[in-house]
C-alpha cells in the first residue's frame, strides 16, 4: 500500500523538494540518507554528473564512524588505522583525489604494520619490507624458516600487483577494461586461489613457534578469526608500496575534506535531520519522510546508512532481495560472521613515551589479566601511540594513546539497559586496567595521565547507528561472495522497488575505500538509469591542510559524577561522537 504522498512544508535548510513533480527542464533530484563516506561519495559523483542531490544526516558531523572527538585539548581519532589508496598512481588513490579526501595533506607511513608481544615479553615485528620481514622472522624462529620463506615469497609477488577494483562495477566495464583486468588477474590466479582459500588460523598453526602461531593471527592488531591469508599479504604489500598510510588530520580530517568537496560541488547536507521512512508509490521510491513529518521528493533515493535499519526501519521489512535475505537472516546470526564491537580507551598524558617504541603493538595477555578486561572476546590489548600518526592529536608537550580490544556487544548493551551503575563500574574497570597496564609498560606514566576516555560497543551503536556496533560490518568469505553479487548482479537494488539503491559497507564490504567506491558505483548505476553520462574529475584543491578544517566540534553531555581513584585519573564517557572545540595545533 502506498503511503500518503501529500506535500509537507519544506525543510528550513535547502531547496523546496516538497512537491513530487519537478519543474520542466530541472535536474533529476537524488536524496541520500546518511552523510558517511559512502553517502558523501554518492552525492559528490552525482553532483559531478549533473544531478541535484541533498543528504539527510541525523548527526551533527559528517563521516559516520570515520570521526574524532575532543577532550581537554586532545583529539581522539576513532577510525583510521591505515587507509588504502594513499600512494599516487592507482585507482584507490584516484577515488580519494576525486573526493578531495587527501587534498593538501601529508601521509605518514610506518616501517612495520604491527608488533605482537606475548605474556613472557617475546615479540615479533611484522615489517612491511619482505626481505626485512623474512630475516626477522627467521631470527625469531629458525626452525620455521621454510614456512617463513614461502610466506615472504608470496608477499613479494603481491608487492608487484596493482589490483584496485574501485572505479567501476563489472557490469559497466567495457571490453578493454575487462581485458586489462584479466591481464592482471590471470597470471596471479593460482596465487589468489591458494592464499584466498587458506584460512589464517590453520595456516598459522603450521608454525612450530607458539609466538608465530599467535603473532600471525594478530598481524591486523587482533585476530579476526575467519580471515583468509590473502588480505594479510595484500595489505602488507600495499604498506610496502606506501599505499596504506595515515593521512594528516586522521578520520575526521578525511570526512571534513570529502564534505568540503561535496558542498563545493553544490551538494546540500541537512544535519540533525532523521529520516523515518522511505516514501513509496506504485513500487517506486519517490522520497522520504523525516521524523518531524516533512516529506521530500526525488527521482531516486539512496540509503547509505545501516543495512538493518534500512531494510527493517526505513522500508518496514517490505523490500529486500534473496542475497540480502541470506546476509541478514542467516549469515548475520552465525558466530563470527560480522565484525565484533570494540572497546576504546583513549589516554591523554603529559610528555611522551620513548621514541623507539612501535606505533602499534598487540599485547597477548596472561589469563589473569585477560579476565580483568570486561566483555573481552580475546586475551589481548592493542596499544597505539596515536600522537605518532599525525600532528595535532594532543596539545603541545602532551601525547595520546589509544587502547582497544574486541568485545561482545550484547554484554555492554545489556548492562547499559538494565544496570547503568554497573555499566559505569565496568567502564571504570577498563580505565583502571589500561592505566595500570601502561604503568607496567612505561613506569611513571600513571602520574602523567590526565584523563582516560572510554567508549563501548553499545555507545558506538548509540551514536553511529551501526548494528551491534559493527563498524566494518561483514568479515566472512560467505558474505564477500554475496556482496560481490549484490553489486554486480543486483546492482545495489532491491527486488520489486525501483528508484532506490543502497551504498556503504553493509552492501560493499568494510574499509573506507570500499565505502567510497560503493558511492561511485551507486552514482554510475544511477546515471545509467536516468540516462545521463557519468562524470568524475579530481578536485584540484592544493591548499595545505590545517587544523581549522576540522571545524567546530559541539559539546557533549557533561561528565558524569564519578568517584576519582586514589591515583590521579579522570574517566569520562564518550563514544564516536565529537566533543568540545578542536585542540590548538601542537
Amino acid at each position: 500500500m502506498s503511503p500518503d504522498l501529500d506535500a509537507a512544508r519544506p525543510s528550513k535548510s535547502g531547496p523546496d523538494w516538497s512537491a513530487r513533480e519537478r519543474a520542466a527542464g530541472a535536474k533529476p533530484r537524488v536524496i541520500i540518507i546518511g552523510a558517511g563516506v559512502a553517502g558523501m561519495a554518492t552525492g559528490s559523483y552525482a553532483q559531478m554528473s549533473g544531478l541535484e542531490t541533498r543528504i539527510f544526516e541525523k548527526h551533527v558531523l559528517p563521516g559516520g564512524c570515520c570521526t574524532a572527538w575532543s577532550r581537554k585539548g586532545y583529539i581522539f581519532d576513532y577510525c583510521i588505522e591505515w587507509l588504502n589508496g594513499t600512494a599516487p598512481g592507482n585507482n584507490a588513490n584516484q577515488v580519494w583525489r576525486e573526493l578531495g579526501a587527501l587534498d593538501g595533506k601529508t601521509v605518514k607511513n610506518f616501517e612495520l604494520f604491527n608488533k605482537v608481544v606475548d605474556e613472557h615479553g617475546r615479540e615479533v615485528r611484522f615489517y612491511n619490507d619482505p626481505d626485512r620481514l623474512e630475516q626477522h622472522l627467521i631470527e625469531v624462529s629458525p626452525v620455521d624458516a621454510p614456512l617463513i620463506k614461502a610466506f615472504c615469497d608470496d608477499l613479494r609477488r603481491f608487492t608487484k600487483l596493482a589490483l584496485h577494483p574501485f572505479l567501476k562495477p563489472a557490469p559497466l566495464e567495457n571490453w578493454r577494461e575487462k581485458l586489462a583486468m584479466m591481464r592482471q588477474v590471470l597470471p596471479a590466479f593460482r596465487l589468489f586461489w591458494r592464499t584466498g582459500a587458506a584460512q589464517m588460523g590453520p595456516y598459522a598453526d603450521r608454525f612450530a613457534d607458539p609466538l608465530l602461531r599467535r603473532g600471525f593471527r594478530n598481524m591486523f592488531f587482533q585476530d579476526p578469526q575467519n580471515f583468509a591469508v590473502l588480505p594479510y599479504l595484500y595489505n602488507l604489500a600495499e604498506a610496502h608500496n606506501d599505499n596504506v598510510g595515515f593521512p594528516q588530520g586522521g578520520s575526521l580530517g578525511l570526512s571534513r575534506s570529502v564534505e568540503e568537496r561535496y558542498l563545493g560541488l553544490g551538494g546540500i547536507i541537512n544535519y540533525r535531520t532523521r529520516v523515518d521512512r522511505i516514501l513509496i508509490a506504485d513500487g517506486r521510491a519517490v522520497g522520504v519522510e523525516l521524523k518531524n513529518g516533512e516529506k521530500h521528493y526525488a527521482d531516486h533515493v539512496v540509503a547509505a546508512c545501516d543495512g538493518m535499519f534500512t531494510l527493517h526501519g526505513l522500508l518496514d521489512g517490505k523490500y529486500t532481495n534473496p542475497r540480502l535475505d541470506k546476509l541478514f537472516n542467516d549469515v548475520l546470526h552465525r558466530p563470527g560472521e560480522r565484525y565484533p564491537g570494540v572497546v576504546s580507551a583513549f589516554v591523554g598524558f603529559e610528555g611522551d613515551v620513548p621514541a623507539s617504541e612501535s606505533h602499534s603493538t598487540t599485547y597477548l595477555l596472561n589469563a589473569a589479566d585477560a579476565a580483568r578486561l570486561p566483555g573481552a572476546d580475546q586475551g589481548s590489548l592493542v596499544v597505539q601511540l596515536r600522537s605518532r600518526y599525525s600532528d595535532g592529536f594532543a596539545p603541545e608537550g602532551k601525547s595520546v594513546i589509544h587502547c582497544t580490544y574486541f568485545s561482545d556487544f550484547d554484554y555492554w548493551k545489556t548492562l547499559r539497559s538494565t544496570d547503568r551503575k554497573q555499566y559505569w563500574a565496568k567502564k571504570r574497570e577498563v580505565a583502571d586496567f589500561v592505566r595500570g597496564f601502561l604503568e607496567k609498560l612505561y613506569p611513571g606514566i600513571g602520574e602523567r595521565i590526565e584523563l582516560v576516555d572510554v567508549g563501548t560497543p553499545a555507545t558506538t551503536e548509540r551514536y553511529t547507528g551501526n548494528h551491534k556496533g559493527a563498524i566494518l560490518a561483514w568479515k566472512s568469505p560467505d558474505a564477500d561472495d554475496l556482496l560481490a553479487a549484490l553489486v554486480n548482479k543486483d546492482r545495489m537494488r532491491l527486488k520489486g522497488l525501483s528508484g532506490f539503491s543502497m551504498a556503504g559497507h553493509w552492501i560493499n564490504g568494510g574499509s573506507l575505500i570500499k565505502a567510497a567506491s560503493s558511492g561511485r558505483f551507486a552514482a554510475q548505476y544511477l546515471c545509467e538509469e536516468l540516462g545521463v553520462p557519468f562524470k568524475a574529475w579530481e578536485s584540484g584543491n592544493r591548499e595545505p591542510w590545517h587544523r581549522d578544517k576540522l571545524g567546530h566540534l559541539p559539546q557533549l553531555d557533561k561528565d558524569p559524577p564519578l568517584e576519582r581513584p586514589a591515583r590521579p585519573l579522570r574517566l569520562v564517557e564518550t563514544s564516536p561522537r565529537p566533543a568540545l572545540s578542536p585542540a590548538p595545533a601542537a
